[in-house]
């Protein structure tokens, strides 16, 4: 009961398309002020993503974010966490274009290569604002999203030897930590650790207790307590997800990206409503919230003074 909550906010992601909610932030002014509002709700840590203003797509492009990022800095002391998954069909680069740019504390890292669907949606969802979202959704039903060891050991030397980045590092499934062992155990990244259990994905470990006992049970016996965790709960499982992480003693993580939902049959009308009700549970439960200082010193952060935006 003495650790405070590291609440995490994923502000739209890259998944998630335009017809799906009209809450979801696309434009560089309705992510930074989802952003900033996100940060005054509770959210210790702003993981982000950009998207094309006109169509809503995901995007790479730098310039899109020099349109928000700053905005966040100068309104907020949260941490900001860069994505480094991108988009399917980014190459590497591009996937870490914005990163390299801004030099974060903090950015994304996914632990192994695993199916990541999303098609099921098109069963449901017959409308579309865009042409794009159609095609995007069905794509998923035969793409990979691809982090190999090559991939990982890139992102390791380009932003933590390169920039002195710390990362979110993101498991679907319980081979993902002895992915994250093995980098470990060659030294080639130094704890604290800070993992997030995303479950619920289709393609990943299902969003169930017994996973999350088993993926925290795990990291316990490989890294000790040379880690902080968090969990995601995808769609329908995010707030139930990150109340069982919070007696359990981690973190949790709430945002668009991961649902459009604030309960069942009702969208969230922003990302900062997730973070009230979480921060409100938190609370209620006789814990504290973390403020962006406390997660910078258990995550070992180089501090907001030494990004580049």
């Amino acid at each position: 009961m003495s650790k405070s909550v590291i609440i995490t906010c994923a502000i739209t992601g890259s998944l998630h398309t335009p017809s799906m909610s009209p809450y979801l932030p696309i434009t560089p002014d309705q992510i930074a002020a989802e952003s900033i509002a996100a940060a005054e709700a509770g959210a210790a840590i702003l993981h982000m993503h950009a998207r094309d203003p006109e169509t809503g797509k995901p995007t790479p492009d730098t310039e899109v974010y020099r349109q928000f990022l700053p905005r966040i800095k100068q309104s907020t002391d949260a941490v900001v966490n860069i994505t480094t998954g991108g988009a399917p069909g980014m190459t590497m680069d591009e996937r870490l274009a914005a990163a390299e740019w801004a030099s974060p504390e903090m950015t994304s890292l996914n632990m192994g290569s695993l199916n990541f669907a999303l098609f099921p949606v098109l069963d449901r969802l017959k409308e579309f604002k865009h042409p794009w979202e159609a095609a995007f959704l069905e794509g998923s039903r035969d793409a990979v999203f691809k982090n190999t060891f090559k991939d990982i050991e890139q992102i390791i030397e380009r932003l933590g030897k390169g920039h002195g980045c710390r990362f979110e590092f993101e498991c679907y499934d319980v081979g993902h930590l002895y992915n994250l062992a093995h980098f470990v155990d060659r030294k080639l990244y130094e704890p604290p650790l800070f993992i997030q259990f995303c479950l619920g994905i289709l393609g990943g470990a299902g969003a169930e207790i017994d996973n999350l006992l088993f993926m925290v049970r795990t990291a316990e016996r490989l890294f000790g307590d040379a880690f902080e965790w968090s969990v995601l709960g995808a769609g329908r499982h995010q707030m139930p997800m990150c109340v069982q992480n919070v007696l359990l003693g981690g973190n949790a993580r709430v945002g668009l990206e991961d649902s459009l939902m604030i309960e069942r049959g009702k969208l969230a009308t922003s990302n900062a409503e997730q973070v009230t009700k979480l921060a409100g549970i938190v609370r209620t439960m006789g814990y504290d919230v973390a403020t962006p200082d406390q997660a910078r010193e258990r995550l070992g952060l180089k501090g907001a003074d030494q990004v580049r935006f």
